[in-house]
C-alpha cells in the first residue's frame, strides 16, 4: 500500500474532526448568543478549547507522517502511528466535549506519546541513511 495512504488518511480523519469541533462552537455561539469570546459560558468555553487543542496538535503530527512517507517508512509503522493518534484526538475531544477527565486525559498522554514517538523513530530511521 503506498505509504502516502496513511499521511492522506492521517488528513483527512483529523480535518472532519476539527471541521465538527468548529461547527460544534458556531452551534454554541449561536445557541447561546454569544458572538466573541466565551462569555464565561463554560460549554462554550469547553467547545473552543477542544477545537484549538485539535488545531494546536495537528499539523507537526502530519509533518512528521509525512516525512515518514518520503522516507518510506513501513505501511505498518504508519498505520500504526496515524491510527493511534486520531483515536487519542477523538478520546481527547470527546473528554473535552463531555467534562470526562479520564478520557481527556487519556487522550492528551495517548498524543503526545505518539507524537513524541514518531519524531524519535523519524530522527532514528534518518540517521540509518
Amino acid at each position: 500500500m503506498d505509504n502516502y495512504f496513511w499521511f492522506s488518511v492521517l488528513v483527512a480523519v483529523n480535518a472532519l474532526l476539527i471541521i465538527m469541533l468548529a461547527m460544534n462552537v458556531s452551534r454554541l455561539r449561536i445557541k447561546y448568543k454569544i458572538s466573541l469570546g466565551d462569555g464565561d459560558n463554560k460549554t462554550l468555553m469547553a467547545a473552543i478549547r477542544a477545537h484549538c487543542n485539535a488545531v494546536e496538535q495537528l499539523p507537526t503530527f502530519a509533518l512528521v507522517i509525512l516525512a515518514f512517507a518520503l522516507v518510506e517508512a513501513s505501511t505498518s509503522t504508519l498505520a500504526t502511528l496515524v491510527i493511534g493518534f486520531t483515536l487519542a484526538r477523538l478520546c481527547h475531544a470527546y473528554g473535552m466535549l463531555y467534562r470526562v477527565f479520564i478520557a481527556r486525559r487519556l487522550g492528551a498522554g495517548f498524543t503526545y506519546i505518539f507524537q513524541v514517538t514518531a519524531a524519535i523513530y523519524l530522527g532514528i530511521t534518518l540517521l540509518k541513511f
